[in-house]
């Protein structure tokens, strides 16, 4: 089994929030420039050709029940190309008209609407502030938006995501065809999804800017709950923790936290954050923050003691080792998914080095005994959406990354409680590491290297509290 020594390089330290550097963001302004969405959108329309029409709608606004709203989250692909974040709006590409290629169907300024719900960008500023060539108010579409896609060949679209606007999608297609002398209606309907997410897949200079700050304020979130997170507390107070910090910086969860002590840890996707946290459980935190709608994700599991017992230490150094290696393969020309062949290999030597496999690592991958231990995957694209979008394989093969893409690395060893097999020590043991890790000319850089790793330092961080 390779050691860990030989993969994490570094001296030992005795992390602090304050002596890690994690910047104050609360004050900053971060976003994208209107002349970057600008680009997006030329990009786009040049792949789609001026035969076609794009059209990208808003996320609709949702209930959490009764009449008490979830928080507005805008679609990310209309986030993407426009900024804009409300709902009722509907973004149309026209690659080559005269008259404007970007238009933007929202709501018009309503001063009773506005008493209630606040202010409304309204038409004018979403041309002043958002650089759309025309705006409409998203009453008219239905008059307006049919007379632009006609004569157009193809239309993009993410049809069969939302039927509300797949019914009004197709209600256009019916005005068309009953125009006088019958309109020209376009003859395909293509998936937007097949140029746009490819775009997406490579973030600009600017995009990189937002995702350190938005993985800076994650990481101080997960320091500050590590120090707060000690015996007799519960789940919920630790995810408490988490979504103070968060929101201290103006950001937000970019997804619900998993705050998992103990057994729970082998729950891939545990929720309930109820159990109360005890003296020689770990605890795994995986958690991100969204900052103008780019997020991060970080998992680290930690002794809530202080110390790791020999049987947690053991387990932990071979998750670490395996991170180690699978950060190695992040780097321009290599496969997506050697990283977690790399961490397979490492945890496969692991376990059957530790026992709890038995027969050799060749073996294990094999015949995929190794997955009662490690049955996920060790990353996924990361963006706009925490699984961001983006193939993973090219006419069949794993792609290949290249500068701009954005990754997470998160091996993890999980041993049932119920696992009969292996010694009691070893069961209820549940460990992730999960880092982000940039792709950039040279090979990568960490994003969220914050958050100390090393299980020294660790209980270093732990000791001080």
């Amino acid at each position: 089994m390779p050691s860990v020594s030989a993969r994490v390089m570094g001296p030992a330290t005795t992390p602090c929030i304050e002596c890690l550097g994690i910047a104050t963001l609360s004050s900053e302004t971060l976003s994208i420039e209107p002349a970057e969405y600008a680009r997006r959108r030329r990009q786009l329309m040049r792949m789609a050709g001026d035969d076609a029409v794009l059209l990208i709608a808003a996320a609709p606004e949702r209930m959490r029940n009764a009449d008490a709203a979830w928080p507005y989250r805008q679609d990310s692909d209309l986030h993407y190309l426009a900024g804009f974040p409300e709902p009722d709006s509907v973004l149309a590409l026209l690659p080559g008209r005269k008259h404007g290629e970007a238009v933007l169907f929202c709501r018009e300024r309503d001063a009773e609407h506005e008493r209630w719900h606040g202010e409304s960008i309204g038409t004018e500023r979403a041309v002043d502030a958002y650089g759309m060539d025309d705006a409409f108010p998203i009453d008219d579409i239905d008059d307006i938006l049919p007379g632009m896609i006609e004569g157009r060949g193809r239309v993009y679209c993410h049809f069969g995501r939302e039927p509300e606007f797949d019914a009004r999608l197709l209600s256009w297609m019916r005005r068309l065809r009953q125009l006088r002398g019958g309109g020209v209606v376009p003859k395909e309907f293509v998936a937007l999804g097949h140029l746009l997410h490819d775009l997406r897949l490579y973030k600009s200079r600017a995009e990189l800017k937002l995702m350190r700050a938005s993985a800076g304020i994650a990481a101080e979130a997960h320091l500050a709950a590590m120090r707060m997170a000690v015996a007799g507390r519960h789940e919920y107070e630790i995810e408490a923790e988490l979504l103070r910090v968060t929101h201290s910086h103006g950001a937000v969860p970019a997804f619900p936290p998993i705050v998992a002590a103990g057994a729970n840890a082998c729950v891939m996707h545990y929720q309930a954050n109820r159990a109360r946290l005890r003296q020689g459980d770990l605890l795994l935190i995986d958690a991100g923050a969204e900052l103008e709608c780019y997020a991060s994700d970080i998992s680290r599991t930690f002794p809530v003691s202080g110390r790791y017992s020999r049987e947690q230490r053991l387990l932990y150094e071979v998750v670490l080792a395996a991170q180690a290696a699978a950060i190695d393969e992040v780097k321009p020309g290599r496969p997506f998914d050697a990283a977690h062949q790399v961490a397979v290999r490492v945890i496969a030597e692991g376990l059957c080095a530790l026992g709890l496999l038995h027969g050799t690592a060749d073996t294990a991958m094999a015949d995929g005994s190794y997955k009662r231990f490690f049955p996920a995957k060790t990353g996924h694209w990361l963006g706009l959406d925490v699984h961001d979008v983006g193939d993973y394989r090219v006419d069949g093969e794993p792609r290949l990354l290249e500068e701009g893409m954005v990754v997470t690395v998160e091996p993890g060893i999980y041993v049932p409680p119920s696992d009969l097999s292996v010694a009691e020590r070893w069961r209820g043991i549940g460990i992730r590491v999960e880092d982000d890790v940039a792709v950039i000319r040279d090979g990568n850089e960490v994003l969220t290297h914050q958050v100390p790793k090393r299980a020294d330092e660790i209980e270093a961080l732990l000791a001080s509290r």
